[in-house]
Formats: structure tokens, C-alpha cells, sequence
């Protein structure tokens, strides 16, 4: 037993039963950063400023940028609004749809391409329709951009759901009992309550979409973005050959980790 004055275990005691964890944690740490410390070691073999300054390499990132952006905006704006349902209102089917939402993070990329091409590809009604109307819905801009939001919408739907659900409703109420409706409500309430997490949802989203291969390999192969495009470097010149554009990568995800941790520390409403 310990008297009323005893303050616990010494430091020492503490820092010893905390020294497993840490080490088995800097082993992970250790193995994650090594493939970055030998990849960009590598740098120095290849020729970035020459291989990013090609045409492909220009369309493969104007690709991916502008594809991304389409499907971060379509995800943020029908998404928002399916995270604030989840987390307010209890409805039948409730449960399937938290899983449909749920199910592009379970199933591989190249398998969420395979759904995707089944429900869009040149040889079902909805694909058919759309090529002859001009806009072909596989190896298009338009397939990327179904392909990226298909697999990267749940990352903001998931993350402005938490946000949502971190808003206490006793502000909504008092909104609503001076006479705002609700969508008045959500825009001057909820949204600004929730925003970093919605933020970072967009962040993660955009990243995501901006990385995403499998499902845009299945769905549009052309034109080609900025994953695609390594691929294709790396199946006829190796890994020197995927430096570059890697490097491009590389430098976004390095943005989205400063930016997600930025948004993380800003004050909510509440907080002000």
C-alpha cells in the first residue's frame, strides 16, 4: 500500500515500463523510414530536372492534379452531407449504408476498379449512353475521376463524420430555437464546429485520389496520371527510371502530412 501522500512509482520505474513499447515502436519507425532514406539516396543517379521537364511527364501531372481536384470537390460535396446524416439521424438501412461507404477501404484499388468498369465500362447502358453522347466514362479524364473518387470519397466521409460527431447538438438546438432553420443551422453551426476534420478529410481525400492505381489502371489506363505514368517508366528503364515523378509524389505527401497536422491544432468554433 501506498500512503496519501505517495506520488506513484519513481520516473525510473516509469521509464522502464515504458521502454518496450518504445522499442518495438522505433522498430516500426526504423523500417518505415529506411525505403525513403534509400530511395531518395538514389536521386543522385537520375536525372530529375530533365525527365520532369518531358511532355509525359507535364500531362501525367497536369493529369492527376486536375483529376484529383474534380474528385476531391465531388467527394467533398456529396460527402459532407452523408457524414452529417450518419452522425445525426438514425434511419432503416443505417448499418448497409456505413458499410457501402466503408467497403472501397476493405476491398483492393484494382478490385474497386473491376466494380467501377462493371457499372461504367463501354459495354453497360450507363457507358454506352455516355460514349455516344461524347463522353466516354473509361480511359478518359472522366474514368480517372470516377476511379479516384470511388476509392478515395470514404476518407472524407469518415473523417467529417468523426468531426460531426464531436459537435455537441445543444449548440444545433439553440441555433435552431432563435429561429435558424436547418440549413442555416449546419452552415453557421455544425460546419464550423467540425471544420478541422473536415479539412483534413479533403487533405487526405485529395491525396489519396492524387495516389490512387489500381482502380485507375482497371478503369482508365489513358490518359495517363502521374502513378500510371510510373509504372510505365518503371517497366522500361527500372527504378531510376520512376525517380522523377516519384519525387513529385513524394513532395505532395510530404504537404498532406504538414497539412493534416496543421489542421489538427487549429481552434474549432468552440474553442474561440
Amino acid at each position: 500500500m501506498t500512503s496519501a501522500g505517495d506520488t506513484g512509482p519513481p520516473v525510473g520505474d516509469r521509464s522502464l515500463r515504458h521502454l518496450l513499447p518504445a522499442a518495438l515502436g522505433a522498430l516500426l519507425v526504423v523500417y518505415l523510414l529506411v525505403p525513403f532514406a534509400a530511395f531518395l539516396a538514389r536521386t543522385g543517379t537520375a536525372d530529375v530536372v530533365a525527365r520532369l521537364a518531358s511532355p509525359d511527364a507535364h500531362a501525367a501531372i497536369r493529369n492527376s492534379l486536375v483529376a484529383a481536384t474534380a474528385s476531391t470537390a465531388i467527394a467533398t460535396v456529396l460527402g459532407v452531407p452523408l457524414a452529417y446524416a450518419l452522425a445525426r439521424t438514425n434511419f432503416p438501412g443505417k448499418r448497409l449504408v456505413e458499410g457501402v461507404v466503408v467497403l472501397p477501404l476493405v476491398v483492393p484499388p484494382v478490385v474497386g476498379g473491376a466494380m467501377v468498369l462493371t457499372a461504367v465500362g463501354r459495354f453497360t447502358p450507363l457507358g454506352a449512353w455516355a460514349a455516344a453522347a461524347g463522353v466516354p466514362l473509361t480511359d478518359s479524364l472522366f474514368g480517372v475521376v470516377l476511379a479516384q473518387t470511388f476509392v478515395a470519397s470514404p476518407f472524407l466521409v469518415l473523417a467529417a463524420r468523426s468531426g460531426f460527431d464531436t459537435v455537441d447538438e445543444r449548440f444545433e438546438d439553440a441555433s435552431r430555437s432563435l429561429g435558424s432553420g436547418p440549413l442555416a443551422t449546419f452552415w453557421r453551426v455544425s460546419l464550423p464546429l467540425a471544420r478541422p476534420a473536415v479539412l483534413a478529410g479533403v487533405v487526405l481525400t485529395f491525396a489519396r485520389a492524387l495516389g490512387e492505381f489500381g482502380a485507375t489502371m482497371m478503369v482508365a489506363y489513358n490518359p495517363r496520371t502521374i502513378p500510371t505514368r510510373i509504372w510505365v517508366a518503371f517497366l522500361g528503364g527500372g527504378i531510376d527510371a520512376v525517380v522523377p515523378l516519384a519525387l513529385a509524389l513524394l513532395a505532395v505527401a510530404l504537404f498532406v502530412v504538414v497539412g493534416v497536422q496543421w489542421l489538427g491544432r487549429l481552434p474549432t468554433a468552440a474553442d474561440q
